[in-house]
């Protein structure tokens, strides 16, 4: 009979998230050596076991591999983001954002493009929808510093979850607002409950089939709170009220010229909300995109909020 080799993993990216995943899974690949390949290749740009920008110091495993060129890093691997692909591949998506179809007004999920353009499966962070690979892909992620969850309702986790533009970023801003305008600590509170609120009926909405559970997971509550609390585009908006500067100038001014994803962000819910006539449902969303227009002044913020009804969506409130 022959024997069915171990799956060999392939990493695209070298950026500080990219480098990352590579210490993590050279070393579990190089630990778990019956599960996986375990030579790692990684797709940089140039062919070094450093990422001196992001993570200076930080030496890759010897088993991961850097290779230059896309194709050859892709031949003949199991668990990859490739062009060429090897059949029966799994694609995991480490993309912390969503895409915005200016044009159509839609929000689209990254694995979304690259189910439809690869025609293989494909798994996101705590989102994995193969569930017979759910364990060997757990352990290859998993460590003593990165715990990792399964869940098959990926489109929650990308929607909550996104670090770049995802929505908890819109109810940051919000609540970077309401810093600005020197609320206190229950003031932030009730953003926070109403902007998941809108997150849960707006996933619900577009991506049907949402599990409640997935909201008290890492990309959920938890993660909003620390967002509300700590993240940049929170920190730019207080700014934004106190200091009457523009977004663009404050962004130079603290960030290095990086942008925030909030108003983007709240761009593109607003373009999806008008274009199936349901704004008035989702006031908080609205009254962001509002201000970052110049349509609403900031100081407005919590009387619009008021209009919320801080309702689950009617399947929820049926159980």
């Amino acid at each position: 009979m022959k024997h069915k080799a171990p799956p060999k993993i392939t990493l695209v990216g070298s950026g500080n998230w990219g480098s990352t995943i590579a210490l993590i899974v050279g070393r579990n690949a190089g630990k778990h050596k019956n599960d996986f390949d375990p030579e790692v290749r990684m797709w940089v740009h140039e062919e070094i076991h450093e990422n001196v920008k992001y993570l200076p110091g930080k030496k890759l495993s010897s088993n991961v591999i850097a290779v230059a060129d896309l194709v050859t890093a892709c031949i003949g691997s199991d668990i990859l983001i490739p062009h060429h692909l090897k059949e029966g591949a799994l694609a995991i998506s480490l993309i912390k954002r969503f895409l915005i179809d200016k044009k159509e007004g839609v929000i689209r999920l990254v694995s979304e493009g690259i189910r439809g353009l690869l025609n293989i499966d494909t798994a996101v962070p705590m989102g994995a929808n193969v569930k017979k690979k759910w364990p060997v892909l757990k352990k290859s992620f998993e460590s003593d510093n990165f715990r990792i969850n399964l869940t098959k309702d990926s489109n929650t986790v990308e929607l909550c979850g996104g670090l770049k533009n995802s929505l908890k970023n819109v109810v940051a801003c919000a609540a970077g607002f309401a810093d600005g305008l020197g609320y206190g600590s229950n003031t932030k509170a009730a953003i926070i409950r109403l902007g998941l609120l809108e997150i849960i009926v707006f996933v619900e909405l577009f991506y049907h089939g949402s599990n409640i559970q997935t909201y008290f997971e890492s990309c959920g509550i938890a993660d909003l709170i620390a967002t509300c609390n700590s993240g940049h585009n929170r920190k730019i908006c207080e700014a934004f009220v106190k200091t009457r500067k523009s977004i663009q100038d404050l962004e130079r001014e603290m960030l290095n010229g990086k942008s925030i994803q909030g108003p983007a962000t709240a761009q593109a819910i607003f373009m999806m909300l008008k274009k199936h006539n349901i704004i008035s449902r989702f006031p908080l969303f609205f009254a962001v995109h509002q201000i970052f227009k110049q349509q609403l002044s900031p100081n407005l913020l919590i009387e619009r909020l008021r209009e919320c009804k801080g309702e689950l969506p009617d399947k929820w409130m049926k159980r």
